[in-house]
């Protein structure tokens, strides 16, 4: 495909959601969930990185930082207790 009419047609479709606007609540609900996983990670690689003295290890996934980027502290103290007495 021609340069130009991929260069053309990216420019119209921003210039079309500036003039339109574009729909904020999805688009922060996308955001604020991102910014929630990445902090959930942060949390995990502390625990592990300091937990490791006292034999506590969560693995970092997608559903473990889900978990405690969600549901905070308490979910990383749940994760935990998971890890320690059921697994």
């Amino acid at each position: 495909m021609d340069p130009i009419i991929v260069i053309s047609v990216l420019g119209g479709l921003i210039l079309l959601v500036l003039l339109m606007g574009a729909p904020m609540k999805p688009v922060r609900f996308i955001g604020q969930s991102f910014v929630k996983l990445l902090i959930g990670a942060l949390f995990l690689f502390f625990l592990n990185a300091f937990g490791n003295q006292f034999g506590i290890h969560v693995p970092i996934n997608l559903v473990t930082s889900a978990i405690s980027g969600f549901l905070g502290i308490p979910g990383l103290f749940s994760l935990v207790a998971i890890q320690t007495w059921v697994l």
